[in-house]
């Protein structure tokens, strides 16, 4: 199948958009015509400072509207994005930006303070340009207004290939030093085609944005505008700013992670606010605990769409439609609710033990994939890049279980299980158990180390506030669903579970508390 690029698909967007509004934030507008006009002068105005094909710019920004089109203007002249996480620490910055090479850095003049004490260490950065107003980090550094006022302009047409690489994003670094996931033009294509269909983004969508557009929310800014949708920034989530976001803007469509959905089913003002335009919230990024997602079903209606995927493979591999979340009998319910869906459309899955061979139905394996939209590689990680990619498969590092009909459900990440007396146990199942309480607000599972049994299972849990709950009693709760093996051996009770920057649970900071110290962390 012949591909679009990154800028060809924006080109279509804007040529079909015209007139209409494609992106607003805080009163702000930007319509497609603008969009486009836009873009044609910032690339213009990098190829003006020596920027090319294959040349990298980083971007640190929150969400707002330059983004878009410095990502739009970045694909034009076929250089490489290299978004950076805005919660992540200046060492992680970095590190990102001297790994990857960057040649340019666009901030945001909130962090023009951070990017004055970073720049000094950054080894090949030659451009600094400055969104927004408040000031520079340095005054030779180039605000992007100057170059979005200039005349208008047409840049070098520039020859792009698919499968040259448009974006390197950054994994979150869970396990040491994080790796850059080469992600090219084609994977880009295939990814927009896939969400269109799997994803069901209408025509017209009204679509909040309330993640970071560095992550998984910027995979969906092409699909929603190839719509002739706008998107709608919010430059953070907070639970109360997104609910009456959603009913100022008679939203239709957002993005959330699993804790949001819990931080907006507790939140006080929910019911006062009118949803009844929304017709979609996508969720993934983390597992969802079931009795949650039958609590939020009963709340908003049957309008979630769950999706599965990794950085390698953007932005799903599995999706469980909305139509799919809605089943008659209790049993089976529970079955889908714990579930990621089936294989997304073009996706083949299969699930593999230690040596490669597929497993029987029912039984927990490692999940791999081979779809049009998954990475080229690690930059400059061939090491990496050959564990995961081999004979044409992306090799997840999930653990999952398929039925016979294709439904699967993720246990765990295969670096997470918890191997107990030479037995294992997958945190997600634990966590699933516990959810099941109703004092249970939040919680994460670990394996901390045990002298007899080289590893016991160990929660850390939040209540809800007026609820009471005793180890001993949610021990026995999860025995009771789980048998002995994973029922936890010690419960700790804190006021919240620590989580990442994205809204997972940081397993690597709960783990450090008790293996720290030790030679090795199993």
């Amino acid at each position: 199948m012949p591909c679009l690029t990154v800028a060809e698909l924006y080109d279509r967007a804007v040529r079909d958009g015209g007139d209409r509004v494609a992106l607003s934030q805080d009163g702000r507008t930007l319509r497609y015509r603008e969009l486009g006009g836009q873009a044609a002068r910032l690339a213009a105005g990098l190829q003006a400072l020596g920027l090319g094909h294959g040349d990298r710019v980083a971007f640190l920004m929150a969400n707002c509207l330059e983004y878009v089109a410095c990502e739009y203007a970045v694909a034009r002249i076929g250089a490489t994005r290299v978004p950076l996480a805005v919660l992540l620490g200046d060492d992680d910055h970095v590190y990102m930006m001297n790994f990857a090479r960057c040649q340019v850095l666009v901030y945001h003049a909130k962090f023009a303070a951070r990017v004055a004490a970073l720049a000094p260490r950054l080894e090949t950065v030659r451009h600094f340009i400055c969104v927004g107003t408040g000031g520079l980090a340095a005054p030779e550094h180039l605000p992007l207004q100057q170059l979005l006022d200039g005349p208008a302009a047409t840049p070098r047409p520039v020859a792009i290939d698919p499968e040259d690489i448009a974006g390197i994003y950054f994994t979150g670094g869970t396990t040491g030093r994080p790796k850059g996931v080469m992600l090219s033009h084609r994977a880009w294509f295939h990814t927009c085609g896939m969400e269109l269909l799997d994803f069901d983004i209408g025509w017209n969508e009204v679509f909040v944005i309330a993640t970071p557009m560095t992550h998984a929310s910027g995979c969906l800014l092409l699909p929603v505008l190839l719509r002739q949708g706008r998107c709608v920034l919010l430059e953070r989530f907070d639970p109360e700013l997104l609910l009456a976001t959603i009913a100022a803007e008679r939203a239709t469509a957002t993005l959330v992670v699993p804790t949001m959905i819990y931080l907006l089913l507790d939140h006080p003002s929910r019911v006062a606010h009118d949803l009844s335009s929304l017709r979609n919230i996508l969720y993934g990024a983390s597992a969802i605990a079931p009795e949650r997602l039958r609590q939020a079903l009963a709340a908003f209606g049957p309008v979630f769409t769950q999706f599965f995927g990794q950085t390698e493979a953007p932005m799903a591999l599995t999706s469980l439609p909305r139509e799919a979340h809605v089943v008659a009998d209790r049993a089976q319910e529970d079955i889908v609710l714990a579930s990621a869906g089936r294989a997304t459309f073009g996706t083949q899955i299969r699930l593999v033990d230690d040596d490669g061979r597929e497993v029987p139905v029912g039984e927990p394996g490692e999940l791999i994939a081979r779809a049009a939209n998954v990475m080229s590689g690690y930059l400059d990680d061939p090491q990496a890049t050959a564990a995961a990619l081999r004979d044409g498969w992306l090799y997840t590092g999930d653990v999952a279980r398929m039925t016979a009909d294709g439904l699967i459900t993720i246990v765990d990440r295969s670096k997470d299980v918890i191997v107990t007396g030479g037995f294992n146990v997958y945190p997600r199942e634990v966590e699933d158990a516990l959810f099941g309480h109703p004092a249970v607000r939040q919680v994460a599972v670990v394996g901390a180390p045990h002298e007899k049994w080289g590893e016991e299972v160990r929660a850390l849990v939040a209540l809800h506030p007026g609820t009471a709950a005793t180890a001993e009693e949610l021990i026995a709760f999860v025995r009771e669903r789980k048998g002995p093996l994973a029922a936890p051996k010690t419960i700790e009770f804190a006021d919240a579970v620590p989580l990442t920057n994205l809204g997972k649970i940081d397993r690597k900071a709960i783990r450090a508390r008790y293996w720290s110290g030790r030679a090795r962390m199993v």
